[in-house]
């Protein structure tokens, strides 16, 4: 496995895979060096992006791995990737969120997030929020 700072060149295979984000704000986080590319024998496995929330707190904004690649770890190793890059920028405080239903937080409170508070979008699921001192 191999994780690395995404470049231009990954921009069509994420345009595709990420339906999260518009393709611009996508090309932007990518420019900006804010999404990390997995990769297992030279193919993208999975891809963490994420942003500053209230502009001074690192946010994983998407943390995917795709099917063929989960059960092996590539997960928490992109996120201990990210963690690292961010302790080594300075920061002290990591962010991510989730929806209630989903089975991530029970992965983010392994990795040491601790549940912080919600909110309920309109029409969505309840989002717990998640926060981790690093």
């Amino acid at each position: 496995m191999n994780i690395r700072t995404a470049g231009p060149g990954d921009l069509p295979a994420l345009s595709r895979l990420d339906r999260h984000i518009a393709p611009q704000e996508l090309e932007t986080s990518v420019r900006l060096g804010r999404v990390y590319a997995a990769e297992e024998r030279g193919r993208l496995a999975g891809w963490l992006r994420w942003n500053l929330f209230w502009d001074n707190t690192p946010f994983m904004n998407l943390l995917f791995v795709l099917d063929g690649s989960r059960g092996r770890g590539l997960g928490r190793a992109l996120a201990g990737h990210w963690e690292a890059e961010m302790r080594q920028a300075g920061y002290e405080t990591v962010m991510t969120s989730t929806q209630s239903r989903e089975c991530a937080q029970h992965f983010y409170e392994r990795l040491g997030y601790e549940a912080v508070g919600g909110f309920l979008p309109p029409g969505e699921g309840y989002e717990l929020m998640f926060v981790k001192n690093l």
